[in-house]
């Protein structure tokens, strides 16, 4: 039988090998086996700790909800998600953020669609879900690996700005002036305005959310999102 703090344990080790790998020792590591062997390095313990995390949040009891979450908190999270599903799909396509595989970064001449909102639409995407869960599934488990999650994004997307300005000095803190990190802070500054989402962002995003929610019932046993309501 499993345990909340198995779950605590494991969520702490996927967080903090991705940051420590990440940062501190990725340079060293590279040096040491190269880029490549970086990479497997990385992604073994990634793979290895998100399993570790999976295993443990299974076998974790399911405790009693911290307040109960009514359809009020279900339709503003339904709203949210279909916002963090087009902010993940939107930022697949030109984000600077993105690894190149060593090509030149392109970066956009405009901060347009999911950039105006931020810089890291992927990561706030994951930010959203996160709070999303513990709005609606406020158990501890859950609790436990949405707030990890949020962590990773918030503390992550703040530690790439300040790689991304050593290793693109005359390039990304062109972005930053252009873009910010808190969602809209941008567009209120003046410093962009929103519209300029493609259909990638728009029509994937509402794809990816349509599927995502309607996997909750095969998968979990729980409606979600407007599968809620129909």
């Amino acid at each position: 039988m499993g345990s909340t703090s198995a779950v605590a344990a494991a969520a702490v080790a996927f967080v903090g090998s991705h940051f420590v790998l990440s940062h501190p020792l990725r340079r060293p590591l590279v040096s040491a086996i190269g880029e490549k062997g970086f990479l497997g390095v990385y992604s073994l313990v990634a793979f290895a700790t998100l399993g570790w995390l999976i295993a443990a949040y299974l076998k974790a009891p399911l405790t009693a909800p911290l307040w109960p979450a009514g359809d009020g908190v279900w339709a503003i999270a339904t709203v949210v998600m279909l916002i963090a599903s087009i902010l993940l799909m939107g930022s697949l396509i030109r984000n600077p953020a993105l690894p190149t595989g060593g090509r030149p970064t392109a970066f956009p001449q405009a901060a347009l669609g999911v950039y105006a909102v931020t810089r890291h639409p992927m990561l706030w995407s994951f930010v959203l879900w996160g709070l999303c869960h513990i709005a609606v599934f406020p158990v501890a488990k859950s609790n436990i690996v949405a707030a990890a999650i949020v962590v990773l994004a918030l503390v992550g997307a703040a530690l790439q700005d300040r790689k991304k300005e050593q290793l693109q000095p005359e390039l990304w803190p062109e972005w930053e002036s252009k873009t910010s990190y808190l969602p809209f802070a941008a567009i209120a500054a003046g410093r962009a305005r929103l519209g300029g989402f493609g259909l990638h962002a728009l029509l994937g995003g509402f794809v990816v959310w349509l599927v995502a929610t309607w996997a909750h019932m095969p998968l979990t046993g729980w409606a979600a999102g407007i599968w809620r309501w129909l």
